[in-house]
């Protein structure tokens, strides 16, 4: 329907107090934590190229395709956290500033990375914002870009041709890593089309459109309206006609599975949890943010799949990784 996603703008802090951040901490030399106090280096070296992701997926890529040439901090990383009321603060806009390569999602999810950058300088940083790399508009509706099959690979490609830019003396070490984790995909798009080939068809219900790239990509069906899933996501409460169909695809066992956001509930969706469970229909949690630790990004969307294929295949829920 061509909804703005609204809901991921930066709340608590103006545009001006994202740039006052920015201006005040670009030049701070010591070290910096991210969201979840993973210590990240703010002061690039002759070593090591200082690299940011905005969300924690797109981190795990940079330090997979950098190796060891790489320091790289992850801004959104905790799982248990909502990210729709993400607020940058002081240390985030200096390791922001720092950063030599960024990758940030874009579609309106992670805007204050845009707001820091412009206001630190720095005319030799690598920007990749995977909407624009992938050519989608600002009307992208869903703005899980992660979840798409397709986007990682392009974005490891990106990378790794930034790196050899900033690093042309390692470029072959990018290239390879490159070429390992192309190779490592195999194990997630093999899960998608397995699911696919088994289950395309079988219908489930959302809370968000979190993981709806990997639904299409499997050829399940979501029965749940789009203005719900919008309304839920953006912070809205749905209309009444749309939470009476979402419940009776419930009391009616017109779903195989309730696929709903981890990170972000509230009363209406603790409501559909306990309806699902009352009526056998498994639970499959899926999140905006890698969990950690223990997980890479392939291992993450393998998870994904492999819960869905678990609740298709023997009912079983997974409420959470």
């Amino acid at each position: 329907m061509g909804i703005r996603v609204l809901s991921y703008r930066l709340r608590g802090a103006t545009a001006a107090g994202v740039t006052a951040l920015a201006l005040l901490m670009a030049g701070c030399s010591s070290a910096a934590k991210s969201e979840t106090g993973a210590a990240g280096a703010v002061q690039g070296s002759a070593k090591k190229i200082v690299a940011v992701g905005a969300e924690n997926e797109y981190a795990d890529v940079i330090g997979q395709i950098g190796g060891r040439y790489v320091s790289v901090t992850g801004i959104m990383s905790n799982p248990n956290t909502d990210p729709h009321t993400f607020e940058a603060d002081p240390k985030v806009a200096q390791v922001v500033s720092a950063a030599q390569l960024v990758v940030q999602n874009g579609v309106g999810y992670d805007d204050f990375m845009t707001k820091i950058e412009q206001a630190s300088g720095g005319s030799g940083r690598q920007v990749i914002d995977v909407q624009k790399l992938l050519g989608l508009p600002d009307s992208t509706a869903n703005p899980h870009l992660w979840y798409r099959p397709s986007t990682m690979p392009a974005v490891a490609r990106a990378i790794a041709a930034d790196l050899s830019t900033l690093d042309p003396a390692h470029k072959a070490y990018y290239t390879a890593n490159l070429a390992t984790f192309d190779t490592s995909l195999q194990a997630y798009t093999s899960a998608v089309a397995a699911l696919k080939a088994r289950y395309a068809g079988t219908a489930v219900a959302t809370t968000e459109p979190v993981a709806d790239y990997l639904l299409d990509a499997a050829g399940i069906d979501n029965l749940t309206p789009w203005s719900f899933q919008a309304d839920v996501m953006n912070g809205v409460d749905p209309s009444p006609q749309d939470v009476s169909l979402e419940k009776s695809l419930f009391t009616g066992h017109k779903v195989k599975a309730f696929v709903y956001n981890q990170q972000v509930t509230d009363s209406l969706t603790d409501s559909l949890l306990q309806l699902a469970h009352q009526n056998h229909i498994p639970v499959v949690g899926v999140s905006e943010t890698m969990p950690t630790p223990g997980y890479s990004y392939q291992t993450w969307m393998v998870a994904e799949a492999s819960a869905l294929t678990d609740a298709f295949a023997h009912g079983t829920s997974a409420p959470v990784l």
